[in-house]
């Protein structure tokens, strides 16, 4: 690999880190909030079971899918299409902007911010990763 290739699989392997830092940290606020209004989840495989298929956390699966996007534009041993990396790495930026206004994915995520200090301190770093 050239030493390009070796900074930007630095860079996205930090980025990737972050991000699942992040969404360790929304599912952990968001299974807690789930439990007091539904009870207790008795496992993590029934909270799993929970996380792919309950309306309740479908608001994170846009994150979701572009992690495991990321990881497969970098699993290789060359770095895929550098544009399309691009393309991906604008697409989280715009998705983690929280709105105070709304339904989707930035109002849960501006809700999210606003209750949990770890959700707060994830997204500082992997803002700091997307600069």
């Amino acid at each position: 690999m050239m030493p390009s290739q070796d900074h930007m699989r630095t860079h996205l392997d930090n980025l990737s880190r972050a991000l699942l830092r992040l969404h360790k940290a929304l599912l952990d606020g968001e299974r807690v909030t789930y439990e007091r209004v539904h009870g207790r989840i008795p496992t993590n495989g029934a909270f799993f079971q929970l996380v792919l298929g309950d309306a309740w956390f479908a608001w994170l699966r846009p994150l979701s899918q572009m992690m495991a996007r990321l990881d497969e534009l970098t699993e290789g041993e060359d770095i895929a299409d550098r544009a399309e990396i691009t393309a991906l790495i604008a697409s989280v930026r715009t998705l983690l902007t929280p709105s105070e206004e709304g339904d989707g994915f930035g109002r849960h995520y501006y809700d999210a911010l606003q209750r949990d200090p770890d959700v707060g301190l994830a997204h500082a770093a992997v803002r700091a990763e997307l600069r």
